[in-house]
């Protein structure tokens, strides 16, 4: 592939905007860390503390997702990943994590979420900036993995905006 280069790192970040839901709504489901499956139904089946305690720096969380193998044969595949907390900042609505060992093929992955407002008044509203720093993956290219990074974070804004709405009018 024409962008692969091991001695390089690729970088890349996608972002989604809430209009409906602000920061300090969304900032619960982010920093509880062992959950995060639940802000992307569909992308992660399963996602469970397996080591510390939740939104604690080091603790690690597994996530999975278990699909049926593309190659025809019906067999089931999962592709794992164990994420370790590296830091969270309430304050400013941001967390760092890093991929341990998975079976994605990432090799020295590091990734940060953000929540910044929209506009001078947190009530418009709230971005989602979801930013990356990785080994290059050999059959890869940047612009694969800036592409399910963007589908992974609109797919989790829809869904937060959705189940906010819901909350909100029950």
């Amino acid at each position: 592939m024409a962008d692969y280069d091991a001695e390089k790192m690729w970088e890349g970040a996608v972002s989604a905007k809430l209009t409906s839901c602000r920061a300090d709504q969304i900032w619960p489901l982010l920093e509880d860390f062992f959950n995060f499956g639940k802000c992307l139904p569909g992308t992660i089946d399963t996602c469970y503390g397996i080591e510390g305690i939740s939104g604690q720096p080091g603790c690690i969380r597994y996530c999975a997702k278990t699909s049926i193998s593309d190659d025809g044969s019906g067999e089931m595949t999962t592709i794992w990943a164990n994420e370790k907390l590296l830091a969270i900042d309430p304050d400013r609505r941001c967390l760092s994590y890093s991929l341990q060992e998975n079976s994605i093929g990432f090799k020295s992955h590091m990734a940060t979420i953000k929540l910044l407002p929209l506009g001078s008044q947190e009530q418009e509203g709230c971005e989602v900036v979801w930013s990356f720093t990785l080994k290059p993956i050999e059959g890869q290219t940047i612009d694969h993995i800036v592409s399910l990074y963007d589908s992974c974070i609109q797919a989790m804004a829809k869904h937060i905006e959705d189940a906010l709405q819901v909350k909100s009018n029950e």
